[in-house]
């Protein structure tokens, strides 16, 4: 675990970085563009609270995370738990604020890691739907070099990208912009697919002409896009990661409009997962939660970021997973994608 990890307040030695959850949110945005922000909000109550869980996206209320006190009592928890660091994806069309990001983890006492790039076409600005590749890598990576969003905050990873399907032309062009950062910073990518099971081939052989290091290019939501465990092996073969970033998420039933699909349980996730690492892809697998709308917050009576390390890691060890398993998940292998041997980490 040699190299420095980039957070919002600094860099830090990975082996400081300790348990870590590699995919969520702390302060975003997730309202489509196209809703109007003031309409169609309603308090998350104890009536409601399970259907605003069942159907995520449909109350604009509970697509915002941007309460401050709320966000500490969170990170607090997660600490309090165990926790090191937390991985924050929220990127542009999500509304990253890594000013507030780094006062939360001071008064946390917790690392962040965040997220350079931008999200799938639909949450773009048109400057960026419009950007060529090179007006968008020298952006991508001024955010990991020099700061992020106007401050001089910089991200220490890249992503999520966002990646729709079919994939929009402007995806691609940032999908390769990203992968030239990475080639240029060593960054770890995180790729966020579209929602069928061809998308991730896709990008893998969209990735792999660019020159991506698959060995620091990570495929997030496998919870929600390959079912066929043929396809997973075939990334794996190929080098990539493979996250499982829906841990928490508890119920079959997914939100997504026009996606007819079975989510798999913790359990589920973890049968699949077990067996992947015995088959040696140990080193190539990351989990998350994902968290990004406040029902699955603490604060709004759901499992919050101390879920992995409090409630799935105890039932790893009833299924039998072994200690060095379980610390390579939630400790090694997030250690060997955040650091930094050269590149954008500055002292």
């Amino acid at each position: 675990m040699a190299g420095y990890a980039q957070t919002v307040t600094g860099i830090v030695p990975v082996e400081a970085l300790g348990a870590t959850l590699m995919h969520e949110h702390i302060l975003c945005d997730l309202r489509a563009p196209s809703e109007d922000p003031s309409t169609g909000d309603a308090p998350i109550t104890m009536a409601n609270r399970f259907e605003t869980d069942y159907f995520q996206n449909r109350n604009p209320a509970n697509m915002v995370l941007d309460e401050d006190d709320v966000a500490l009592h969170e990170l607090r928890d997660f600490k309090a738990a165990g926790g090191g660091t937390i991985v924050e994806l929220t990127i542009g069309g999500l509304v990253p604020q890594p000013l507030r990001l780094a006062a939360l983890s001071e008064s946390a006492g917790i690392s962040v890691v965040m997220g350079a790039g931008y999200y799938v076409d639909a949450y773009l600005s048109d400057t960026i739907r419009a950007a060529d590749i090179d007006e968008l890598e020298q952006q991508i990576e001024t955010q990991l070099t020099d700061g992020a969003w106007g401050t001089g905050v910089r991200a220490g990873v890249i992503g999520e990208i966002g990646c729709s399907w079919p994939l929009a032309a402007s995806e691609r062009r940032i999908l390769e912009a990203a992968v030239r950062v990475q080639r240029s910073t060593g960054a770890a990518l995180t790729i966020h697919p579209g929602r069928d099971e061809d998308a991730p081939a896709e990008i893998a052989r969209i990735v792999a002409n660019a020159g991506a290091d698959p060995s620091r290019t990570i495929f997030c939501h496998m919870d929600r896009t390959i079912f066929d465990r043929g396809r997973l092996v075939e990334l794996l073969d190929q080098g990539f990661v493979l996250e499982w970033d829906f841990f928490g998420i508890e119920t079959s039933q997914y939100w997504m409009a026009g996606v007819d699909l079975d989510l798999p349980t913790d359990y589920m996730r973890l049968d699949l997962i077990g067996d992947l690492m015995a088959m040696g892809y140990r080193q190539q697998i990351a989990i998350s939660q994902d968290i990004c709308t406040r029902t699955r917050l603490t604060s709004y009576g759901g499992h919050g970021y101390a879920h992995l390390l409090r409630h799935v890691a105890p039932l790893m060890r009833r299924r039998g997973w072994r200690d060095s398993d379980i610390d390579q998940l939630l400790v090694k292998t997030p250690a060997r994608l955040l650091g930094f041997h050269s590149g954008p980490v500055q002292s």
